[in-house]
């Protein structure tokens, strides 16, 4: 499927992808066209704002690299993947590796801005701990005056940052764009709201979707953070006792949901934690019932996730007509809407 390069004029004419597990049918829409498609379900949204997670620096002997954050992981540490010589332009899979780095090495960022490796990981030595260091400035003012948001060498030009937010985007906990939920406008959010949906959020530190890396690739998504607010665990409760739908807005609040929800022993209860949960199709989903997100290429991880919502048969003959009409693939592409008893019987 051809990648979007950029995002369209009219978030409310991005295709949609209807799929119906129940009826066993898929039919084309627009993002427009979401009203009576969820009548009165719980929409819940990720709101992590998206961080200037690409870096550029060099390392100790003052080899060029880019450093990807991948992560807070608490104490002041960060995840990060590194990568050679090169920049967005290059493909992520034909960028050359970073030099043999170790803990105790330092990649200067910046004049004030360093970074001090604290570990390297069996998964890959592209992956490694670090610690960012400022000087006297905050790190985080010096982080959002040095980095980018990451991309990919298909997008057609340098990305700003508020490119890579969504709408309601709050607390920076992202390192991407948490994609799903980029087309949904206020306007379209408040009209929803206005027919009888209902809206909630959770925060959700989506992480890095291509790392170049096959065995660091085949390993995503990485333990990632999330935080449930107590007014959303109730608004899954009311939902469940109403007989209404829950539907989650991208793959990263499927997993702070469910991962909250198995760690609970099945109970969704609010509050933060960590989830390496990996959903699939023998996965049965306890929270989520329906899915909104993009349009994801079969053999890849986010394609297995939405297998717990339908038919890997079923998707994959979805993704072929969204392939065949035109569909644009990747996080300015278009969307899915995976959700029972939405089409009409055929």
């Amino acid at each position: 499927m051809t990648p979007a390069t950029w995002p369209r004029p009219e978030p409310l004419e991005e295709r949609l992808l209807v799929v119906d597990p129940a009826k066993e049918t898929y039919a084309d829409a627009r993002i427009g066209d979401l009203q009576p498609l969820l009548g009165h379900a719980l929409l819940i949204v990720n709101d992590a704002a998206t961080q200037p997670a690409s870096l550029r620096g060099r390392g100790p002997r003052g080899e060029p690299l880019e450093l990807r954050l991948a992560g807070w992981t608490g104490d002041g540490e960060w995840r990060a993947v590194l990568f050679g010589a090169g920049d967005w332009h290059t493909r992520t899979e034909d960028r050359p590796p970073p030099p043999p780095l170790g803990p105790g090495d330092v990649v200067a960022l910046t004049a004030d801005l360093r970074a001090e490796i604290t570990s390297v990981s069996s998964l890959s030595p592209r992956l490694v701990g670090l610690r960012l260091d400022a000087g006297s400035e905050s790190v985080w003012s010096a982080l959002y005056r040095a980095g980018r948001p990451v991309q990919y060498s298909y997008v057609e030009r340098p990305l700003p940052l508020w490119r890579a937010q969504t709408a309601y985007a709050s607390r920076p906990w992202a390192v991407e764009l948490p994609s799903a939920g980029r087309p949904l406008t206020w306007g379209l959010l408040l009209g929803l709201r206005a027919h009888g949906a209902r809206l909630a959020s959770v925060t959700h530190a989506a992480g890095l979707s291509s790392t170049g890396d096959p065995a660091l690739d085949a390993a995503l998504p990485l333990p990632e953070a999330y935080d449930i607010p107590a007014k959303t665990a109730a608004a899954v409760r009311e939902a469940r006792a109403a007989g209404e739908k829950v539907v989650a807005v991208g793959t990263t609040v499927v997993r702070a949901l469910e991962g909250a929800a198995a760690s609970g022993g099945g109970e969704l209860r609010a509050g933060r934690g960590t989830t390496d949960l990996i959903v699939d199709r023998s996965f049965r989903p306890r929270v989520v019932d329906g899915l909104l997100t993009g349009l994801h290429e079969p053999g890849s991880s986010h394609f297995a996730l939405t297998t717990a919502f339908a038919p890997a048969s079923l998707l994959e003959l979805a993704f072929r007509h969204a392939s065949d009409a035109g569909y644009l693939a990747h996080e300015f592409g278009d969307s899915s809407l995976i959700l029972r008893d939405t089409l009409p019987k055929p």
